[in-house]
């Protein structure tokens, strides 16, 4: 999983993505000190993958991890070349879905590059500088398609639903939320690429006093709230201070400072689960001598599909999935005994994994 880190100068995108990868990305109180995309590996926290580890003896334990791209701070006019202009778009074309760090908090000594907070607006601007990107592309595209369209007229439907999505563009909508006629004409849609498509995740930024209740008593983050339902994205709340913070610590220090703040989640923890529901992920797991790990798949996938994740080989000579519930797995005490209880599934090719399923994998090729 990509996931690009976006937002104006100054709302904490860059001291949050240094907190969530400590992989220090330059960080100042002044626009554009991100000139090129940072990038951070980060493994996802799964507190089954160690107990699995022991129960196997595992030599390795790989993690599921995503992948946090950093972009420089946007301005109005970014689309049209202001600040560092078209430079950041290409970048964020690569991800999977879009991370939108919105400006939740009062603070004198950081400068907002409108002179005021108003997450609505920031949003809009934002917004507004991935519309007109995808405009400039669907414009180019409808010119070429058009031409070549007078020799194949099997083109005109492209030329229709690229019509449907510049006319909707104009209009101030993002793309995602134009309607098409047919799951085809969509499918078309999503296949172009566009910025405005892509599923957004809204990190609203608060102070520390805001974080132990969620933000529930801070106006900003309930205006983000209600744009997010509106749209059919996510919202968590962070306070990248208190990240910035704990970045340091290890994990019973991290456990013991999240106490005393009134929560259990950190920011990474929150940010995970609320991207993983935004892209309808899940985990299934894999355990032996050699390793223990975590594969993530979209929530829906079969089982032949899911073992293609680990090797074509296994999707393509798929016999069967032997399947046990972590937790009774857990509770038994191992997969011997799960099986003397008739708790491993012989499951074929029409399964459906689910999160937590432990898998062994049986094929032939």
């Amino acid at each position: 999983m990509k996931l690009g880190i976006v937002g104006l100068p100054n709302v904490g995108k860059s001291t949050l993505f240094n907190s969530l990868t400590q992989s220090g990305a330059e960080s100042a109180n002044y626009p554009f000190c991100t000139i090129d995309p940072n990038i951070g590996i980060v493994a996802v926290p799964d507190e089954r993958l160690n107990i699995l580890t022991k129960l196997y003896n595992s030599e390795k334990t790989t993690p599921a991890v995503i992948e946090f791209v950093d972009i420089a701070g946007l301005v109005k006019g970014a689309s049209k070349g202001e600040g560092l202009g078209n430079k950041f778009l290409s970048h964020i074309r690569e991800v999977d879905a879009i991370v939108h760090v919105v400006r939740c908090f009062e603070d004198t000594n950081i400068v907002h590059v409108d002179n005021s907070v108003n997450p609505l607006r920031d949003i809009e601007t934002i917004n507004l500088e991935l519309i007109f990107s995808d405009l400039e592309v669907i414009e180019k595209r409808l010119s070429k398609t058009i031409k070549a369209a007078k020799a194949d007229k099997t083109l005109q439907k492209e030329a229709d639903i690229l019509n449907i999505l510049k006319q909707g563009l104009e209009d101030g909508k993002l793309a995602r939320n134009i309607d098409f006629s047919s799951e085809d004409d969509l499918i078309f849609a999503q296949s172009l690429n566009l910025l405005t498509m892509k599923p957004v995740l809204y990190a609203s930024n608060v102070s520390e006093e805001d974080i132990s209740d969620d933000g529930k008593n801070n106006k900003y983050v309930q205006q983000v709230k209600e744009l997010a339902k509106e749209e059919g994205s996510e919202v968590f709340v962070v306070c990248a201070k208190i990240e910035e913070e704990m970045a340091e610590l290890d994990f019973e220090e991290k456990k013991m400072f999240l106490s005393d703040l009134g929560t259990e989640q950190s920011g990474l923890d929150r940010l995970i689960s609320a991207s993983y529901k935004l892209l309808g992920l899940i985990s299934y797991l894999t355990a032996g001598e050699k390793e223990t790990r975590a594969w993530t798949i979209k929530e829906g996938t079969k089982a032949p599909q899911a073992a293609g994740k680990i090797h074509s080989d296994f999707e393509r000579g798929f016999i069967r999935a032997e399947v046990t519930a972590y937790d009774d797995l857990i509770r038994l005490g191992g997969y011997n005994k799960a099986k003397e209880q008739g708790l491993v599934r012989s499951e074929g090719k029409d399964y459906i994994v689910k999160d937590g399923d432990v898998i062994l994998f049986r094929f032939n090729v």
